[in-house]
């Protein structure tokens, strides 16, 4: 299961979103507009305080894809799907 920490309002966590579902891909996406306690832990796991941030699984440190222009730089090089499919 891949995981998406995201925001309602956030243009590069609908892009993440569109990105990963246009690949064939269900995720789970976590909103944390008002759920700051779980946005925290994602952050320890990444190091990222921004939203979207990507796990191909469970959220854990080495689950973490980071954000949308990480994802889309491991898109480009043809190493995303591999990633995902691992979830």
């Amino acid at each position: 299961m891949i995981t998406i920490i995201s925001k309602g309002y956030c243009p590069y966590c609908a892009s993440a979103k569109q990105l990963i579902s246009g690949l064939g891909f269900e995720y789970k996406e976590i909103d944390v507009t008002i759920d700051s306690e779980t946005l925290q832990k994602a952050s320890e796991f990444s190091g990222m305080r921004t939203v979207p941030q990507v796990f191909a699984g469970e959220m854990s440190k080495e689950s973490s894809l980071w954000g949308f222009d990480d994802i889309s730089a491991l898109h480009d090089a043809g190493k995303l799907v591999a990633l995902l499919e691992e979830a």
